[in-house]
């Protein structure tokens, strides 16, 4: 997942390739902080500092106050931001490497509460800006350079806008309520173990190190793993569902009782600067196409020899896929990829690895999943990993590379306009993972090999366009049904029911998927963010097609879109590139070329 992006256009000395056996796979966090911990109040003290500065110029806002003071007040704003950013992004990875880590826990919830407190203090401005009438709004921005696409974002939630005394209730609560309650979440299902008889032998495994197996030659393994998943998921439903309803009502008391939107997506809407209707396009063009996968999951199950197919299969390997990889060679192969497409892009991904901002290995209580952490402008992005030698795990490495490289290719703009936002954010690691899969296409000529380079991409297709979409759609029903007192049970049986449908009579789906959702981390943390998986990836295969009809004219374009970062709207953005997102024809473009892939794959069994 990217949680942010950063960068700037500056001069970077050309790195060489490390060696093998040098590949750096632990990150080293003293870039974001001189010894933070035990200095932390002086660089809280710092910040404090900084914003009662912006705090004494509250009396000189006026409409009419003089551009140099109004830029000069943004200035400040962002070196608070900036400083703020590298304390809480040290607070979070370092959580992050061990979650349960007390003294890391107990760092982060002090970092979020004084930086919340601080930020309390700042609120004044955004409410004011939120007054200015429209033409000293323009003649003010029209002097902020990079920084007027913050500024429009500011103003377009003015009727959302609370009072200050409220908007300072909401973010105390916020950390004490909504992201206390998530971090529960995190700390309970990453203390989950799970038992698995191996070849004869029992073994206990954490999440991460059962993934895998879920994906193993063998048929009965895959279907324990995913029996023993959701035999542990299932049996703390009671505490991750209240959880999950917890997360919902507030959710709906904030953004719906208090802000006043229509309806709980439209709060992430806003958010992402997506209009309602592109959404709502999206997701229907998304379900009037699951048949290609149903048609998909009919070839898998005959290349695989699998019948009849059902959900514990989907993910099963090709016959093909049986290498373990070394966490060296997949850096190599991720590298040369990249390098195949633009050596810039391959310099920028080098960059991670040599400054230590990567941490790869799994470890126990060590954070699930992957994400790019991309901090501040001209600061290189960190890059979490949980590497353990699969296939898939490069496609991994190659996608939170990508969201690296997006945010260093837009690091010339602000602290506040550099990361995409949501839906774009996606495109350029997904990008990623395309420029590896054709990469690795075009050194195959064994039919068998690439049938199962095939079966890979369209499993990833699959998992994060149409499957994203669908948690998307349980969102929506389940809002309503927290909203009008459903249980726990009542929530299972509707997703197990959207599960059915999405799959048809092509993949029979088990009872024990109703619990599916419960294991899903951006349910909880992020509400309706998964459309942006879909959202990105459809667009990545239209990008992509463009790259194929132009070739190396499409370089110099792709990295212009990545280098504008956040500092436009997604709107205007993907005007460049001559896309509308309101329209039904430019997401079925996307499916039409998931359809030549079944196709080929198709030719491929004749």
């Amino acid at each position: 997942m990217a949680t942010k992006t950063s960068s700037k256009r500056t001069a970077h000395k050309k790195t060489t390739r490390p060696a093998k056996s040098a590949i750096p796979d632990r990150w080293n966090l003293s870039h974001l902080a001189e010894d933070p911990v035990r200095t932390v109040d002086t660089h809280l003290g710092a910040i404090e500092r900084l914003v009662t500065d912006f705090e004494s110029s509250r009396p000189a806002l006026s409409p009419t106050m003089d551009v140099a003071a109004f830029q000069s007040l943004l200035d400040l704003s962002q070196s608070i931001t900036q400083q703020s950013s590298r304390l809480s992004a040290y607070a979070y990875l370092w959580f992050s490497e061990n979650t349960k880590n007390l003294q890391a826990r107990s760092f982060k919830t002090k970092i979020e509460e004084r930086l919340t407190e601080l930020s309390n203090r700042l609120l004044f401005f955004d409410l004011w800006w939120q007054t200015v009438d429209q033409a000293n709004a323009e003649r003010l921005m029209n002097s902020s350079g990079d920084l007027r696409y913050h500024l429009e974002t500011i103003r377009r939630f003015k009727p959302h806008t609370l009072t200050e005394p409220e908007e300072k209730i909401i973010n105390v609560k916020n950390v004490t309520g909504r992201s206390a309650v998530h971090t529960l979440y995190d700390v309970v299902t990453n203390g989950f173990t799970f038992t698995l008889t191996v070849k004869g032998k029992k073994k206990q495994l954490s999440r991460e190190e059962l993934t895998p197996y879920v994906h193993s030659q063998n048929p009965r393994v895959r279907e324990a793993a995913y029996r023993e998943l959701y035999r542990v998921y299932s049996s703390h439903h009671d505490l991750l569902g209240e959880i999950y309803k917890t997360l919902v009502n507030d959710w709906k008391s904030e953004n719906l009782h208090l802000r006043h939107f229509t309806s709980p997506i439209a709060t992430r809407n806003l958010g992402n600067d997506i209009p309602d209707r592109a959404v709502d396009v999206l997701l229907e063009v998304c379900r009037n196409n699951a048949d290609v996968f149903q048609q998909y999951f009919k070839l898998k199950a005959r290349l695989c020899r699998i019948k009849p197919m059902n959900r514990y299969h989907i993910y099963a390997p090709h016959r093909t896929e049986q290498k373990s990889y070394r966490y060296a060679d997949a850096v190599r192969m991720v590298l040369e990829a990249y390098r195949g497409f633009s050596p810039r892009l391959a310099e920028l991904a080098e960059r991670v690895f040599h400054e230590q901002h990567i941490d790869a290995p799994t470890r126990p209580g060590k954070i699930g999943g992957a994400y790019c952490y991309s901090v501040v402008p001209g600061m290189t992005p960190y890059v979490l990993l949980n590497f353990t030698g699969e296939a898939r795990d490069i496609a991994t490495m190659a996608h939170e590379l990508g969201h690296a490289v997006h945010g260093m290719l837009a690091e010339h703009h602000s602290v506040y306009t550099f990361h995409s936002t949501l839906p774009l954010a996606e495109t350029a690691s997904v990008f990623g993972e395309r420029i590896l899969s054709d990469a690795l296409m075009a050194q195959e000529q064994d039919k068998r090999v690439r049938q199962g380079l095939l079966l890979g991409q369209l499993d990833d297709i699959y998992a994060t366009v149409l499957r994203q979409s669908y948690f998307v759609r349980f969102e929506n029903q389940a809002h309503g049904m927290i909203a009008n007192g459903a249980t726990v049970d009542d929530l299972s049986q509707t997703y197990l029911a959207e599960l059915r449908q999405q799959f048809g009579k092509a993949v029979k789906v088990p009872d024990e998927f109703r619990w599916e959702w419960l294991s899903i981390p951006h349910l909880f943390a992020s509400p309706f963010y998964c459309y942006a998986y879909s959202f990105g990836n459809l667009l990545v295969l239209a990008l992509y097609r463009m790259y194929k009809e132009e070739g190396a004219a499409f370089v110099p374009k792709y990295l212009d879109l990545l280098a504008t970062g956040g500092s436009q709207s997604p709107r205007d953005i993907l005007a460049k590139v001559g896309v509308d997102m309101t329209a039904e024809r430019f997401w079925q473009s996307g499916f039409d070329t998931i359809r030549d892939m079944v196709r080929e794959l198709e030719q491929t069994m004749a």
